[in-house]
């Protein structure tokens, strides 16, 4: 843990490296890594998504944490967006499980996925602790936290209070996007956790005739970017529907086409899992 950015650092008689919230005694959980950007639209919670689906197929244990409380994604991505969680008499909350991938987000708890969040950053930031102190998450081997876009009120509660192991960041080969990423890796350097890699999301067009990688921006921009950051690239991802799309594959995907887009993760995942060891 750092007492960078805390309000109370200078004036607190704690030990940082205990300062954080404690998880149920019943959880387990052995890494807790969170994917970001600092950007929205760069496709942070489809990268969690297919991180999880990728962890799972290697046997790992895993759960995902949306973290985005204003925004939350990861059940309509998970195809699960008209399921609701449900606690115990204990007051534990009980995560709604797909594919083994224990999933946990506000839209679990409202009646209409539509609703708006109107809260103020304190009661976002409590509920984020919740989750991960409340839900009965068991054993994991890795828990992924979807977060929110910017580097504000989320990303430091986390950063402070939970037990990061790093940060995988999802960015696109874009200069704009470049340069706010950038802020969010600075942002991890002051909270002393590291980066683990990065994610380049929606890098090019694959042609679907001759299969020809079109880049959509200057390679060379992107290589002085992760010269900058000194960060590695996990990999490189193009923009298809099997990505987009990823909570329509039953529906809309052959088999086929599934195992194409996890083989593309694939790589990722390891690279991830390798670092955390």
């Amino acid at each position: 843990m750092s007492c960078e950015g805390c309000p109370n650092a200078g004036n607190c008689s704690k030990d940082a490296s205990t300062c954080g919230v404690e998880t149920n005694p019943k959880n387990h959980i052995k890494d807790v890594v969170a994917v970001m950007s600092g950007k929205g639209g760069v496709g942070k919670s489809t990268m969690t998504v297919l991180l999880a689906k990728s962890l799972a197929a290697q046997g790992k244990k895993v759960g995902i944490m949306d973290a985005d409380i204003t925004g939350p994604s990861i059940p309509r991505l998970m195809g699960v967006e008209d399921q609701h969680a449900y606690g115990t008499k204990e007051n534990e909350i009980l995560p709604v499980v797909v594919d083994d991938i224990k999933l946990m987000s506000l839209n679990f708890m409202v009646e209409n996925e539509s609703e708006p969040v109107i809260w103020r950053g304190p009661i976002v930031g409590n509920v984020v602790k919740q989750f991960y102190t409340d839900v009965l998450w068991e054993d994991l081997d890795v828990l992924l936290i979807d977060m929110p876009p910017g580097t504000g009120d989320v990303a430091l509660t986390i950063m402070q209070s939970l037990p990061l192991k790093g940060v995988v960041m999802v960015s696109t080969p874009q200069p704009m996007v470049s340069m706010i990423v950038e802020k969010a890796i600075h942002m991890c350097e002051k909270m002393d956790i590291p980066v683990l890699g990065i994610i380049e999301n929606m890098a090019y067009l694959e042609c679907p005739n001759c299969h020809e990688h079109i880049d959509f921006y200057n390679k060379e921009e992107l290589d002085t970017f992760l010269k900058k950051v000194k960060v590695p690239c996990y990999g490189m991802l193009p923009q298809v529907d099997l990505l987009r799309d990823i909570n329509m594959y039953s529906q809309s995907f052959t088999l086929e086409q599934q195992e194409k887009t996890m083989e593309l993760m694939k790589e990722i995942a390891q690279r991830m899992s390798d670092d955390l060891q």
